[in-house]
């Protein structure tokens, strides 16, 4: 008969003390090879994306050719449509990991169709796959671009590509001055939160643990991003109320998540109470007041985002703009000359 095994603080197996062999350490390489099956969906679905967006910009229903009507020619502007699939890919691939984390963190359902660790490793493979589709989405849109950028010479286009892409503040046309810092902030947080599982022997379970939090930011950011430049959600019509829709499920997980956690350490009690082992006392009695105001507030937010997409789903005033009765004139990005 096998020995029991017990969760570990970190989502790992921690063997008994009586049988000393190592625990399987889950490595990078290994969960790489395990991505390569959800990776190939991703790009199934990056494909679909690209040939709806293809489809809708030949028949002239495309809100991006909308918005900016000189891209009304895909084999031109290729590039920036492959970006934008990559972009929606990666924010459902998004989706899909925070909520998969959500189900593990809280109490979750009793009865789930996979194991836990199944569930674990659907996890990180999703959250790799986010990463390579939020890196696809910046290099698309940082080639487009080079290319779009002709009256430059070479070495000026990749620099301009590559700085209105990936350094934040440099992008300098409408919405973009805000949407794309949002967008770069959500990928250069993605990739060290969701490496650093991976030295969490490292650097310990508990800062991991507290530094993994931040994944929501990710999240928001994402969606933040999306909305403000996301051309094809950018009138209030249907996509947009569609994605609206999709947070309702994270939101009221995260709140969940916040009213019942599973760790006890974590749980609300009464403001000041007395800390394990004691009562509180002094600076522990400061500590512990301020982390039950900080929970407190976090659970009164998550409970504020779900009332708030609830109104803006039921109301239909989700901040989309009206479909302009002309076209405008030219592109929001002109070409920079030397």
């Amino acid at each position: 008969m096998l020995p029991e095994t017990t969760p570990g603080d970190d989502g790992t197996t921690v063997r008994p003390a009586r049988d000393r062999r190592p625990a399987d350490r889950v490595t990078l390489r290994s969960d790489l090879r395990s991505a390569v099956p959800d990776a190939t969906a991703a790009v199934v679905v990056t494909a679909a994306v690209f040939v709806l967006l293809w489809a809708r910009m030949e028949s002239g229903d495309s809100a991006t050719v909308a918005v900016m009507p000189f891209m009304d020619d895909p084999g031109t502007y290729w590039m920036y449509l492959l970006s934008q699939a990559f972009g929606w890919s990666g924010l459902l691939w998004a989706w899909g990991t925070v909520m998969l984390g959500l189900l593990l963190s809280g109490p979750g359902p009793t009865r789930l169709p996979v194991s836990p660790q199944v569930m674990e490793r659907w996890h990180r493979t999703t959250s790799l796959t986010t990463m390579a589709l939020m890196l696809a989405h910046a290099l698309m849109f940082a080639a487009e671009l080079v290319r779009y950028e002709t009256e430059l010479a070479w070495a000026r286009r990749l620099w301009t590509g590559f700085a209105d892409s990936f350094v934040p503040g440099w992008y300098d046309s409408g919405t973009g001055q805000i949407a794309i810092p949002l967008g770069q902030g959500a990928l250069y947080l993605a990739v060290p939160l969701g490496l650093l599982f991976y030295v969490r022997h490292r650097i310990g379970a508990g800062t991991w643990r507290r530094l993994h939090r931040f994944v929501v930011v990710v999240y928001v950011l994402s969606v933040w991003h999306t909305l403000l430049y996301g051309t094809n959600v950018w009138y209030g019509e249907w996509p947009r109320t569609a994605l609206w829709l999709l947070q309702l499920p994270v939101a009221v997980l995260l709140l969940v998540r916040l009213l019942r956690p599973a760790r006890r350490a974590e749980r609300l009690g009464a403001p000041g109470g007395r800390p394990a082992g004691g009562p509180a006392r002094g600076p522990a009695r400061g500590r512990s007041l301020t982390g039950w105001t900080l929970r407190a507030a976090g659970r009164a937010a998550a409970a504020a985002v779900v009332a708030g997409l609830l109104l803006v789903v039921v109301s239909g005033h989700d901040g989309g703009r009206e479909r302009p009765a002309g076209t405008p004139a030219s592109s929001p990005h002109p070409k920079e000359t030397e």
